[in-house]
């Protein structure tokens, strides 16, 4: 079973291919630091560090099973304009050219949920009726990432289409439709930090934004969260490194300083005791990659890399499914059975 990952970025979809028995054959990417960090962990791979409207993807043919990859979002964000196939970093395109050419078995693409909703919707509606007229059963879905084991709240949208019945979308493994409970960020961090420091302070925002709850609206600096660590971690995003990044609260300070506002307190003022940014290996395993991943590049570009990444451990569930119904030949009622046997053990 072998893959070509486009726009593969560190590897988060790759890393889960390969731990459901996937090789990867192939990989395309642009971004240097994420080249040399793909290297790292998949040096076996023909890594194509260049443009993909400039790859021919037709030497593949016959030697890749399925075609995966996460073109760049941000024509579809809903932080951005929403441009969809307007926008000239519109890389969908150049998705179904792979697929044209490769003719594989199967292909997987994920990008965000805003693809699939709004304005979006009729690109996403055009895009599969292109890949339909391949020959192929094309079929999409959001998933949610705490609801497979990655302890961090991140909606993703998954396009899959494979030769012959529908795809049968793995059942979610956590929560209240799963066996297990929903991993918090408590399991993976605590109040002393693991790897280098992140030096970026936490300060009382001027003017703040009060929600119900102490870890919503805005009360400290810039785009970071302070994290509960008895739920999933907030999204990780990839402009962190800065006063963007998620933090940990070792004191308890920001329920108590929520309750101060609510009660009619004013802001204060200056640094936050207690409050550190996450490091790039908490970011990391919040992502759930491998603890032994070495991130290249300058501090913002780990960051960057980690916060575009699909979480591995997503797409293993996603790759376990594709391979239990393609390769194995197994029918989704037996799928979603194993699964949860696999869960189990």
């Amino acid at each position: 079973m072998r893959t070509i990952d486009l726009f593969c970025g560190a590897g988060g979809l790759s890393l889960g291919f390969q731990q459901a028995g996937f090789e990867t054959v192939a990989a395309v990417e642009l971004d240097r630091p994420s080249v040399e960090t793909f290297a790292s962990h998949s040096p076996n791979a023909n890594l194509i560090d260049s443009d993909v409207r400039g790859v021919d993807f037709s030497g593949f043919r016959g030697q890749v099973d399925v075609v995966i990859g996460g073109p760049p979002c941000q024509p579809f964000s809903t932080g951005g304009l929403r441009k969809a196939k307007l926008d000239e970093r519109d890389m969908v395109p150049e998705f179904i050219r792979a697929v044209t050419q490769v003719q594989p078995e199967a292909f997987v693409m994920e990008n965000v949920p805003g693809l699939a909703t709004g304005a979006c919707r009729a690109y996403l509606t055009e895009v599969m009726v292109a890949l339909e007229d391949l020959g192929y059963t094309v079929d999409v879905r959001v998933l949610k990432a705490e609801e497979f084991g990655v302890p961090q709240k991140r909606r993703r949208m998954f396009l899959v289409g494979i030769r012959g019945d529908r795809f049968c979308f793995p059942q979610p493994t956590h929560g209240e439709g799963g066996l297990l409970p929903i991993r918090v960020a408590g399991d993976i961090l605590s109040a002393e930090p693991f790897g280098q420091p992140n030096t970026s302070k936490v300060y009382y925002a001027k003017k703040v934004d009060l929600r119900k709850s102490p870890y919503q609206g805005l009360l400290f600096n810039g785009g970071g969260r302070a994290i509960d660590l008895g739920q999933p971690s907030p999204t990780i995003i990839s402009s962190a490194g800065g006063n963007k990044t998620h933090f940990v609260d070792s004191l308890g300070i920001v329920p108590e300083y929520h309750r101060y506002l609510m009660e009619g307190g004013k802001p204060k003022e200056g640094a936050v005791p207690g409050c550190r940014r996450l490091t790039v290996e908490e970011s990391a395993c919040l992502q759930t990659f491998p603890q032994d991943i070495q991130f290249s590049g300058p501090r913002s570009a780990q960051y960057r890399q980690i916060g575009n990444a699909v979480p591995p451990l997503l797409a293993y569930s996603v790759a376990d499914a594709l391979r239990r119904q393609v390769f194995a030949h197994e029918p989704c009622l037996d799928i979603a059975a194993n699964q949860a046997q696999y869960v189990l053990l």
